[in-house]
């Protein structure tokens, strides 16, 4: 029977276990570097800046969703940007990442937000076929920009912009 909850403390390692299964599934394994301390203190620590929920089956853990508050300024609301939604393979295509994506849409629409707002790797057809069932639509007018790295660092100190080659 699936359930899905709120992640608590003690579900840190087993999230962290999972965020690196959605990593390699991404062809991102490389890039998964946290750790289970730097979790922990971001989601369950003194000012967490983000939430989690646990899908369950038989008390076992297949997936998750993990989300955070952002703002709309044309809104003048909040919304929620969901940062990852994954579900193991072997439970995939019978509504657990359905359930993952209502109980965030119902955790937005309870505290009154205008959106909830996530992104999707294009070659993840499987993916994209998914989230479009659902009603959802991409945004073909915006491109997400990031600065990590070198180029944060850069920029939080004033020192000038160099463009990165892609």
């Amino acid at each position: 029977m699936l359930q899905i909850r709120p992640a608590t403390a003690s579900d840190t390692d087993v999230l962290l276990g999972l965020v690196r299964e959605l990593a390699e599934y991404e062809r991102l394994g490389h890039e998964a570097t946290g750790d289970a301390a730097l979790l922990h203190e971001h989601l369950f620590g003194p000012r967490p800046v983000a939430e989690a929920a646990l899908a369950e089956v038989d008390g076992s853990a297949v997936g998750f969703a993990l989300w955070y508050t952002t703002f709309s300024t044309f809104l003048c609301r909040p919304g929620l940007w969901l940062e990852d939604l994954f579900v193991r393979p072997e439970h995939r295509r019978g509504g657990t990442g359905r359930a993952l994506l209502a109980h965030v849409a119902g955790l937005a629409t309870s505290r009154g937000y205008g959106r909830l707002e996530w992104a999707v790797l294009d070659w993840n057809e499987p993916a994209l076929a998914f989230y479009r069932s659902l009603g959802a639509r991409p945004l073909d007018d915006w491109t997400t920009h990031r600065v990590d790295g070198e180029a944060l660092e850069r920029l939080a100190s004033g020192a000038p912009a160099r463009e990165v080659s892609r």
